[in-house]
């Protein structure tokens, strides 16, 4: 388990902080860092993070619009969310649901949000063929499984509505699948009452993922200086002078693509305005074949229950099962091994043959909810960012950058919430984890007693 490590809502940088141990660490080698950022130098438009957002707004600034540009990467490529999440390439972001979406707008965009996340998941791999990364690309499909009666009653309307409404006609579909059929041909599943399967998610390896990002901007001549948080940022005379430790970035236009692991004050536009949640993930020892037709792990398709605390699985391609959930509320409790044991417990009463196998990696890393649970990417001014992946950044944060370049370069984006709406306030930010820690005992009764 890794040692304590930043909290965005405490510390005020991430600079120098351990990487985390996570199992992806441990079979890929990370590169010798970049230089940091030293003297002043000037630049069209400035990217803070080195992560998905921030390299792929990079590549399509520099590959669609020949705009320069440069990133600033507080501690180094890799050591933050886009190198700790399950690897998920999933249609959806935020927590929001197309049923909801209507309710709240309309049914047409609803349909433009579906559209958005679907090409999310086909730029993805777009990016993996053209760059030829060998991130372990699995099965496609995504797995959704009801908990409990409810759930599954509202599993089966939200498979007919997708269908219906917004897959008819396209390539994707949605298909409700009943419990002994999901049991006996993908997962023996102990807790499940039926699953929603749509057939273009699957998982990766997401620090190979980002590391072939990285090798991609750099073949565009985008220079990526590591080591260099920002540590003050003034606006003068339509100019943005970001400063670092030992060096200063002059730009005429700044892109945010922190997402959870911006600083703690980085700039008004979305100083608390997203709420750090830490997930934790366990990987177990690998399985043999006859333990994983044993356990009933028929499929390594990626997989998420429908508890308001989630739980998230799949095989990986050495036979080890990953299970990431939800971990602790304030960051100084990360390591604490109780939330790893807590996953393991949760995985042997789905997988009940899983309770002889030892776990072999536990780690933790933030994602950013926003207050309206919905990502935004949004741009006004020379200013721009995108936050709110709610832990499904993997595929939509590739579309989120494509549309902050466009922004960048003044084209008009699709007319969607997505797009159009800055962040909203959270109210009582600085009681925000209080709020949290209420919402998760709520969860937790609601998941348990329905």
């Amino acid at each position: 388990m890794s040692a304590p490590f930043y909290d965005p809502l405490i510390t005020s940088t991430p600079v120098s902080q351990p990487f985390a141990d996570s199992y992806w660490a441990s079979t890929q080698a990370l590169p010798a860092g970049l230089p940091p950022l030293t003297g002043t130098h000037q630049t069209d438009v400035a990217i803070i993070g080195g992560g998905y957002t921030g390299l792929l707004t990079a590549y399509y600034l520099a590959t669609e619009f020949n705009i320069d540009c440069q990133v600033l990467e507080a501690n180094q490529v890799g050591f933050g969310a886009s190198a700790r999440n399950a690897g998920f390439v999933l249609k959806g972001s935020g927590r929001l649901g197309y049923s909801a979406m209507e309710k709240r707008w309309d049914l047409e965009t609803a349909k433009g949000i579906y559209q958005e996340f679907s090409q999310a998941v086909s730029r993805v791999e777009e990016l993996i063929t053209k760059h030829q990364i060998d991130c372990e690309p699995q099965e496609k499909g995504y797995l959704k499984v009801a908990h409990n009666l409810k759930a599954l009653s509202q599993l089966q309307s939200a498979a007919a509505y997708i269908q219906n409404n917004m897959a008819s006609g396209t390539e994707f579909s949605a298909e409700f699948i009943e419990a002994d059929t999901f049991r006996q041909q993908y997962l023996n599943h102990h807790q499940a009452y039926g699953a929603l399967r749509l057939n273009d998610g699957f998982g990766l390896h997401p620090l190979k993922l980002l590391l072939g990002y990285k090798q991609a901007v750099e073949q565009q001549g985008v220079k990526i200086h590591e080591q260099s948080c920002v540590i003050d940022w003034i606006e003068e005379n339509g100019k943005h002078r970001l400063i670092t430790a030992k060096g200063e970035l002059i730009a005429n236009k700044v892109i945010m693509a922190g997402n959870a692991y911006s600083p703690k004050q980085l700039n008004q536009r979305i100083d608390d305005k997203f709420l750090p949640i830490l997930s934790n993930i366990i990987v177990t020892e690998p399985l043999s074949p006859d333990e994983i037709q044993q356990a009933g792990l028929l499929s390594n398709q990626v997989t998420m229950d429908t508890r308001i605390l989630k739980y998230y699985f799949r095989l990986l391609p050495d036979n080890r099962l990953l299970f990431g959930g939800r971990g602790a509320v304030w960051g100084k409790d990360a390591s604490n091994p109780i939330y790893g044991q807590r996953l393991k417990l949760a995985m042997d009463k789905c997988f009940p043959y899983l309770n002889r196998k030892k776990v072999a990696f536990n780690w933790t890393g933030w994602i950013a909810a926003s207050m309206d649970d919905m990502p935004h990417v949004y741009g006004k001014g020379g200013v721009g960012y995108s936050l709110g992946y709610c832990g499904a950044g993997v595929s939509f944060s590739a579309q989120a950058a494509f549309r902050l370049a466009q922004n960048i370069a003044g084209e008009t984006l699709p007319n969607l919430p997505l797009y159009n709406s800055p962040l909203p306030s959270m109210p009582f930010a600085k009681a925000r984890r209080l709020g949290q820690w209420g919402y998760y005992h709520y969860g937790w009764l609601k998941d348990k007693f329905g």
